[in-house]
């Protein structure tokens, strides 16, 4: 985080809206790093290595693509009304673009320094309010509809990018990720050799193989 923090804090940041398409430049209000800066690059580095690094992201998400980490920064006042994300994110100047399946968010500042900045993330089951430890990370469907809640003290600072999954469907992806979760626990208990484990694990692989496209 030290390494992190130290690269983006003490570069030229620019008006978040830059990046935008035509609805979110109505209700976004922040500023973050230029994409191509030489800040963005060696922060989104540091993210895509501890992304690569952590077994239940990519458990959760399958990734086939990840656009490169972009960082933000929210402070006396600024916040990003409701708004859905992009379906799709093209790299300025290339062809290579991403499929925005699943969007992240990983808070970069303790929450005790800031007042506000919440993730409102629009369920099925009423708004859920996100506010996490710094290095600590939301995945949710890129087609919610979310905001971020004016930040009236401090500074909210995070990196948000997107996920083209393997796995297109939400809902096969989402059993994909409870299975592997369950079999990781019962391989806790009984043993990776288990012929259980081993059944549920040549199941799981299966599924991946029929649904993936990588």
């Amino acid at each position: 985080m030290t390494a992190l923090r130290t690269a983006i804090d003490t570069a030229e940041w620019t008006d978040g809206t830059v990046t935008s398409g035509i609805q979110a430049r109505m209700v976004k209000n922040n500023l973050q790093l230029p994409e191509d800066s030489e800040a963005a690059r060696k922060g989104g580095q540091l993210v895509m290595a501890a992304l690569q690094a952590h077994p239940l992201f990519i458990a959760a998400a399958l990734p086939h693509r990840i656009y490169p980490p972009m960082f933000n920064s929210y402070a006396g006042g600024q916040a990003f009304g409701n708004h859905v994300d992009n379906a799709l994110r093209v790299r300025a100047g290339t062809d290579w673009r991403v499929r925005a399946d699943l969007s992240m968010t990983i808070f970069l500042e303790d929450p005790a320094n800031y007042d506000g900045g919440e993730l409102v993330i629009e369920t099925d089951f009423g708004p859920q309010r996100v506010k996490l430890p710094a290095g600590d990370g939301v995945l949710y469907p890129a087609s919610s509809l979310h905001r971020v809640e004016p930040v009236t003290r401090g500074r909210r600072v995070a990196s948000f990018f997107w996920i083209q999954s393997m796995v297109r469907d939400a809902v096969m992806r989402g059993n994909l990720f409870r299975m592997d979760q369950a079999i990781q626990t019962l391989a806790g208990k009984v043993g990776l050799d288990d012929p259980a484990v081993m059944a549920l694990t040549g199941v799981y692989h299966n599924l991946l193989r029929h649904t993936a496209d990588a």
